[in-house]
């Protein structure tokens, strides 16, 4: 017994020796596990610490640079462009550009030609059409989300996607001959009725013809409304399941739900979409071009005036595009359409921002 203790004895006074005690199989020191371990890279680790970027990901972040430099460069050139072809006809005009309502560019040495009842009119009609379909899009977009019944949703989102194929022209004369003549009693009596008030006031437009910014503006809120309904249903179904679930727990109606958790959701996405729909509104052509009815008289701010927008007027002066000073004309008046939506899409990112605040 003693000797067997004995031998005991120099193996563990050994062990305590070389530093450390028995950590690994085979007697392997703890020290020299750990030294191992920490001189072993983990794959995600570079030399340095930083993490390792693969191929594909350095290959789509060059090209993600690439795409939103070439988009920024291509923004700035047409802008470029436009400054650059209208300076020669501003520096010729007689009127002021921002504030005249005239517009004489027939003779390239006296020019007159402003943009205020363009300005106008474009605004106008766009925000009369965005005010029509913004709420008609909202309840489309809870109707496919929350109510409709599996078999409706897709053929009906697949109808109201139509409409946005449907060709500018096309609604231009849908418009005009089929339109015009079935709202004629409406906008009478509108008229009749609200005279009183400025925006049904009698205008410079013929209410029986139906040239009109007001039949204008549904015939453009009918094309706006496939955008904004899309992008406000897509943003819709992203509600977190986890939240609609908690409401109704808790004892939430489904118009509850509706109205406390998946609105303020996709508000942020609703108003994107909205702000989508007028920037098209803004540069809508043909279908303006066909309906409304230029006019001389001055712009009065009616739902009753004809007139013409920034985007209509250009395509009704194409055949004075040959000469390049009265083409400048055009081309300043685009140059306003330009700013404006670029003033429009800052707008609704600070909405936006605004309420994820």
């Amino acid at each position: 017994m003693s000797e067997a203790h004995t031998e005991s004895a120099p193996r563990a006074s050994g062990s305590a020796s070389g530093g450390a005690g028995v950590g690994g199989p085979n007697g392997t020191p703890e020290a020299e596990l750990s030294s191992t371990k920490a001189e072993t890279p983990t794959p995600t680790d570079s030399p340095r610490g930083k993490a390792v970027s693969r191929p594909g990901d350095r290959i789509f972040k060059s090209l993600a640079t690439t795409s939103a430099i070439f988009i920024s460069i291509l923004i700035a050139a047409i802008g470029i462009f436009l400054v650059w072809r209208a300076v020669p006809a501003l520096s010729r005009n007689q009127v002021n550009f921002l504030t005249s309502r005239e517009w004489v560019t027939q003779n390239i040495n006296a020019m007159a030609f402003g943009v205020l009842d363009l300005f106008q009119v474009t605004v106008l009609v766009s925000l009369f059409a965005l005010v029509l379909a913004m709420p008609v899009a909202l309840g489309i977009a809870i109707f496919l989300t929350e109510y409709s019944p599996n078999w409706l949703k897709r053929p009906l989102a697949y109808v109201i996607d139509l409409l946005a194929a449907v060709p500018s022209i096309v609604y231009g004369l849908w418009g005009l001959l089929v339109f015009a003549p079935a709202i004629r009693p409406l906008a009478m009596w509108l008229n009749e009725t609200l005279g009183w008030f400025p925006l049904f006031a009698t205008g410079s437009g013929s209410i029986t013809g139906g040239g009109t910014i007001f039949t204008a503006g549904i015939v453009l809120a009918v094309m706006i409304l496939p955008v904004i309904t899309a992008v406000t249903r897509e943003v819709f179904v992203q509600t977190p399941t986890s939240q609609i679930e908690a409401a109704l727990a808790l004892g939430a109606t489904r118009w509850e739900v509706v109205r406390t958790t998946i609105i303020p959701f996709g508000k942020s996405g609703y108003i994107s979409g909205s702000m989508l729909g007028l920037g098209r509104a803004l540069g809508e052509t043909m279908a303006l071009y066909l309906i409304l009815r230029t006019t001389s008289q001055p712009f009065g701010w009616s739902l009753f005036d004809g007139g013409a927008t920034i985007a209509s007027k250009i395509a009704l002066g194409y055949a004075e595009f040959n000469n390049n000073i009265q083409a400048g004309a055009y081309i300043a008046a685009g140059l306003v359409l330009f700013v404006l939506t670029f003033v429009v899409n800052a707008a609704a990112r600070a909405v936006i921002a605004g309420k994820k605040d």
